[in-house]
């Protein structure tokens, strides 16, 4: 099961902090909280196949199972990924509070589209960070995103789980090759922080594509380094920083480009994962 956690600052009460706690020990931080949060939150909590334990109510509009918090610093340091959604105009006071608390570990996604990843990340004082780069051109379909108010009826859609898979333009925006590769590159980070040697970490991560294709072109060591004659199986891979890898041509960014198989693996996986959740 779920636990939630809302938690905000003492300081402000605008910046709130969201925990989602699995079974897969991984601990996840939504922050601030607000509509999109909520409506993460519920979708988050749905992979889970009994209820949600901890309930408490607070001041927020916030579904069941929520507990509030006002503790922004203790749990940066305590989670394994971060979802960063808050106005650019509250992003100073955010990362103040989580500046040099967060663990090199700790996976931060931000949702705040009008900041430079490499501006949050200096800010954050922390470069695990991703942040989603869209691509955008008009279409006829364009209007397919306007069909439901709430996250977490869209992602029970077909139509919008089509639209909406990456590097596809289906529905006149994608998220781009760079974001696909940050995506890998920070579950290669998650192998190393586990101490995963390389071959291991990459048989993990090719599992991933190989349960939903049957075309599949092996991710391979030279796929996301270039010194790959010096990295011997055991060891793990070096550590990578993911504002370099959205901000600066990687070996993956040309592997993927020059490869149809891997991006038609990319495509079926995220559709298939999603779909398993619409109940």
């Amino acid at each position: 099961s779920y636990k939630i956690q809302i938690c905000g600052s003492d300081v402000a009460k605008d910046k709130k902090v969201v925990v989602v706690q699995s079974c897969l020990r991984g601990k996840i931080v939504i922050n601030p909280a607000n509509h999109l949060d909520i409506s993460l939150q519920i979708w988050l909590t749905s992979f889970s196949t009994s209820s949600v334990t901890n309930v408490c109510v607070s001041e927020e509009c916030v579904p069941p199972g929520v507990e509030c918090f006002f503790d922004n610093r203790c749990l940066a340091a305590w989670a394994d990924i971060l979802f960063l959604c808050c106005l650019p105009s509250h992003l100073d006071r955010i990362c103040a509070d989580l500046h040099s608390h967060l663990q090199k570990h700790c996976l931060v996604y931000s949702f705040i589209t009008a900041v430079p990843v490499n501006r949050l990340a200096q800010r954050l004082g922390h470069s695990f960070v991703l942040k989603p780069q869209y691509q955008v051109e008009a279409c006829d379909t364009s209007d397919l995103w306007l069909s439901f108010s709430r996250v977490t009826e869209a992602l029970s859609d077909l139509s919008l789980i089509e639209a909406s898979c990456p590097l596809a333009m289906k529905g006149g925006i994608t998220l781009g090759l760079k974001w696909v590769c940050g995506v890998l590159y920070s579950l290669l980070n998650i192998c190393t922080n586990v101490c995963l040697g390389s071959s291991e970490a990459l048989s993990l991560i090719n599992s991933i594509f190989a349960e939903n294709s049957m075309n599949n072109e092996p991710l391979k060591v030279e796929s996301f380094i270039a010194s790959a004659s010096f990295l011997h199986p055991n060891k793990s891979f070096p550590w990578i920083s993911l504002v370099d890898a959205q901000t600066k041509e990687t070996p993956l960014l040309h592997f993927v480009m020059n490869s149809k198989p891997v991006q038609e693996n990319i495509w079926t996986t995220y559709k298939s994962n999603l779909k398993s959740t619409i109940k």
